[in-house]
């Protein structure tokens, strides 16, 4: 008789090992990922603090418009001044609004469908 011969003892053993482990093994995972959550937290509130824009009043605005500008290249100093003439003289573009939209029968997709059949 093979139930008569089983260690009931040994067997229990192994399986509150294996459910021990399996459960050491979760808590271990969970805790990892808790660290992992208050890791990537700790990031993105330095990232946003970073990304913040500061306040400039006064004095301090001037300045760094003035600092902006003088890192400008010629180019760029050019294709602004044009823009504000342009801009002040009203010979800028003037846009209609209108949105006009062409349907076509086929597109570049299924043209690509038909190629290969």
């Amino acid at each position: 008789m093979i139930t008569l011969s089983t260690d009931w003892g040994l067997a229990w053993g192994m399986a509150g090992i294996s459910v021990g482990v399996v459960f050491a093994i979760l808590i271990l995972l969970v805790c990892v990922l808790y660290i992992f959550s208050a890791v990537a937290k700790g990031a993105t509130a330095k990232a946003e603090a970073a990304a913040k824009p500061k306040v400039l009043t006064g004095a301090e605005y001037v300045k760094a418009k003035q600092a902006k500008l003088s890192d400008a290249s010629e180019a760029e100093k050019v294709a602004i001044a044009t823009a504000v003439y342009l801009y002040m003289n009203k010979q800028h573009d003037e846009e209609s609004g209108i949105l006009t939209i062409h349907h076509t029968d086929h597109t570049a997709w299924h043209a690509e469908l038909n190629r290969h059949l």
